[in-house]
């Protein structure tokens, strides 16, 4: 049974100013998880294998966060299905704030539309905590086509409807999908020819296997520089600080044309509110950080620099854009 303290045996006034802390410390207890949190590693999914993009970008902001948590930030690549394995790990932990994952457009706001049978939805059992880094796509072509510019490619292709190859990292994959939503802008047909992965394709772009190819610009610049292939545009609504006299999409006459590629810090949907919001600062903070800023350069990458309620309305957006996108292009990915 429980004691009450009875009329005639009141507690002193300094045991009870003790207890009634101790219960509200016990009772509201998200504030005292705020100050404590983290109080032990903080593991960081990255949804690709070791040495690509998305664990190149999951490793610089591990690093700092690891330095301001003053716990380690460990990143653990779950790779496979296009992401999706290593997004649902995180869907499916514990909502503490000590499992995250380091997701992109592509695991974000692509598969739940490619892939039907996914056992998650990303933005109702995701938090959007912070847009890490974002990288325009760039239009490249290779120097022997006859076009210089995005007006000139779609002409040609107008005018020889079918004959240029496009090639892609593969169907579904966001270098397919973004030369989709430019080719349902325009009403052009081309050849859409999917490869495995990225290198491949762009091996066979610079040899001219193939004609075009809509690539990240990270993994582009290589090709670039050595002038084995030639940007005509980037997607972004901003050109590119590392392609400063190539063009958007949008200023060749493409209107409408917007396409980012981003990656965000993402935590289980019931991640309490106070834990979340720290990731959310300290993760802004790193991104203020030279050194953080350099290293996401090195990739062709920007900082994010939208607060936490800006990245889930974009997340939201984004999700939105991309099932039509996938819906009008006919991709699968099951």
């Amino acid at each position: 049974m429980m004691w009450m303290p009875h009329a005639n045996n009141c507690w002193a006034p300094d045991a009870l100013r003790v207890f009634l802390i101790a219960a509200l410390g016990l009772g509201l207890g998200t504030p005292v998880l705020a100050q404590t949190f983290p109080a032990k590693p903080v593991r960081l999914i990255v949804p690709f294998p070791a040495g690509g993009g998305s664990d190149v970008i999951g490793r610089i902001i591990a690093q700092k966060l690891t330095e301001r948590f003053g716990q380690q930030v460990v990143v653990d690549n779950r790779a496979g299905a296009g992401g999706s394995i290593g997004t649902e790990a995180a869907v499916r932990s514990a909502p503490d704030g000590y499992t995250t994952v380091l997701a992109s457009t592509s695991e974000i706001s692509i598969n739940p539309s490619l892939y039907s049978k996914l056992s998650y939805d990303t933005v109702r059992d995701l938090a959007a905590i912070a847009m890490v880094a974002s990288t325009p796509m760039v239009i490249i072509i290779h120097p022997s086509l006859p076009v210089s510019s995005v007006k000139g490619l779609i002409a040609l292709a107008a005018a020889k409807p079918g004959a240029i190859n496009v090639a892609s990292a593969g169907t579904g994959t966001i270098t397919h999908l973004s030369g989709e939503l430019f080719r349902s802008i325009t009403k052009v047909t081309w050849t859409h020819v999917p490869y495995k992965g990225a290198p491949l394709a762009l091996t066979d772009l610079a040899s001219g296997q193939v004609q075009v190819m809509f690539s990240s610009l990270p993994a582009a610049m290589a090709f670039i520089k050595i002038n084995r292939v030639k940007p005509i545009a980037v997607s972004t609504r901003s050109r590119a600080s590392s392609l400063p006299d190539t063009p958007t999409v949008a200023e060749s006459g493409v209107a409408g044309y917007d396409v980012e590629y981003w990656y965000g810090i993402f935590a289980p949907a019931a991640t309490p509110r106070d834990v979340q919001t720290r990731l959310a600062d300290e993760t802004a903070q790193s991104l203020k950080q030279s050194d953080v800023v350099t290293g996401l350069a090195n990739q062709g990458a920007s900082p994010g620099n939208l607060v936490q309620a800006q990245f889930a309305d974009f997340v939201r957006s984004e999700t939105a854009k991309w099932a039509g996108v996938v819906k009008s292009s006919g991709a699968r990915a099951d």
